[in-house]
């Protein structure tokens, strides 16, 4: 029986008698809506918020964090159409958070880019028109431009080597972040985009006919648009998500989003439109809630779930080659509502980027096969038990995100990257004295977002 079943099946016999089926739904009604159920666990945690922004490595925020593992130089490979005419180094150039271009960030780049284990191939990958990126991807922020991330780090937990499950773009990304892999069939996993796109393409159960994923195998061969229309209910092994086991406990979930109608390519960031239960089921209008900043007027009401998933907005969410970028000030906004409210004593929140975005990373991530490790990107736990001005050297993934949340409510495991992973449990000290709330550096407050209407922009028009 394939590990992935024989988990469905443990969780099924778990919650009642009898035989094991492959079908993702889990008897007994066990997928009704959690919403207003239990959080209580014997941590003092009751609350897990999961922030997932977009597209930067580690080393792009946090270059010259004092006593973090970053570089302001870079190792450069021979590419004479970039005037390099041997390997070498570069100094990265600091720049503004804004950035004009999306560089090339698919699995296929980033093979490239990490040559091997040398990370010094990012000058030969090329973007849209196959124009060479030369040296572009080495470039770090200016610290002043990221200034509320730098806050968090310094008074919580820096995660210096948190890898994406997978060396892919986004939707894969936002798939580990629920699921702890994106295997679909035997020794095959999905990795990139599906193969539909525009501003008439949806990912998901919702997309149209044809549409293919792109596979990577467990030996990293690379399938290009071979796979499964991307909804559960095609994949030839199960395909359980989190959401199963918190349903299965009764613990309540939501899933904060830009509004559906407005993602013109793709749902990508709506993760659980994979889910086929989840996207014709009633958790589709109980658990999914748009707009994104829905997440403040629960968190005034007292109605915050035990799982949150906050995905932003184009405007907020840090991706590279767009013309406005309040990422910074939409983090701190929320940070502050909650560190300001009922909910702070009982939270951990965690600050994550979904992929490396094209950008020069000097970590060689370790390989598990499955077309991962990908590239590190930035991690930030806060809470009243986070280690005050931690920098965590441990190796995590986005399984250890879902390990976490697992152990803390005693869920079980979904056997995927959640059950190799090391869990970030190791950042918090539920013995300390917890650490007093100070307010967030921001410019803006809850209220702009709020009320700024929908940009009606991608989130991500990944390559």
């Amino acid at each position: 029986m394939p590990q992935r079943l024989a988990a469905m099946c443990a969780l099924a016999l778990a919650l009642a008698a009898g035989g094991c089926s492959t079908n993702a739904s889990l008897p007994g009604g066990a997928h009704a809506n959690a919403l207003g159920r239990r959080t209580r666990t014997a941590s003092p945690i009751q609350h897990v918020v999961i922030m997932v922004q977009e597209n930067r490595t580690f080393n792009n925020f946090f270059a010259t964090y004092p006593g973090a593992d970053g570089t302001t130089t870079g190792k450069v490979a021979a590419d004479s159409a970039c005037g390099i005419y041997q390997d070498g180094t570069v100094t990265l150039s600091e720049v503004g958070l804004i950035d004009k271009f999306d560089l090339h960030h698919s699995w296929q780049a980033y093979n490239l880019a990490r040559d091997g284990g040398k990370m010094d191939a990012f000058d030969e990958v090329t973007k849209r028109g196959s124009i060479p990126e030369c040296l572009y991807p080495y470039q770090y922020v200016d610290p002043a431009d990221i200034a509320p991330y730098w806050a968090l780090a310094q008074q919580y937990v820096l995660a210096e080597h948190m890898f994406t499950v997978q060396g892919g773009n986004s939707f894969s990304g936002h798939q580990d972040l629920i699921a702890g892999g994106t295997i679909v069939a035997p020794g095959e996993a999905m990795v990139n985009d599906p193969s539909c796109s525009g501003k008439t393409c949806t990912w998901g159960c919702d997309a149209p006919p044809g549409t293919h994923t792109s596979l990577i195998s467990r030996k990293d061969v690379f399938k290009p648009a071979s796979g499964p229309y991307p909804c559960d209910t095609k994949f030839k092994v199960p395909y359980p998500t989190i959401r199963d086991l918190l349903d299965a406990k009764g613990i309540s979930w939501k899933y904060y989003v830009p509004p559906p109608c407005c993602n013109v390519s793709g749902r990508l960031f709506t993760a659980f439109d994979v889910v086929h239960a989840v996207r014709y089921g009633p958790e589709w209008t109980t658990n999914i809630s748009y707009p994104e900043s829905n997440i403040f007027k629960d968190i005034n009401a007292g109605a915050l779930a035990a799982v949150s998933w906050v995905i932003p907005d184009e405007p907020e969410s840090d991706h590279p080659g767009e013309t406005e970028d309040y990422g910074p000030q939409w983090v701190a906004s929320v940070v502050n509502a909650i560190g300001q409210s009922r909910y702070w004593n009982s939270t951990a929140i965690v600050i994550v980027w979904d992929d490396w975005g094209g950008l020069y990373d000097n970590l060689n991530p370790p390989q598990r096969g499955y077309g991962g490790h990908g590239m590190r990107v930035p991690a930030l736990f806060v809470s009243p038990y986070a280690k005050a001005g931690h920098i965590s050297t441990t190796t995590y993934d986005f399984g250890s995100i879902l390990r976490y949340v697992e152990e803390n409510w005693q869920l079980g495991t979904l056997n995927g990257s959640d059950r190799y992973a090391a869990s970030i449990i190791d950042c918090f000290d539920y013995n300390q004295q917890p650490i007093v709330f100070k307010p967030l550096p921001s410019s803006l407050t809850p209220s702009f977002f709020i009320h700024r209407k929908p940009s009606g922009l991608p989130v991500d028009d990944d390559m």
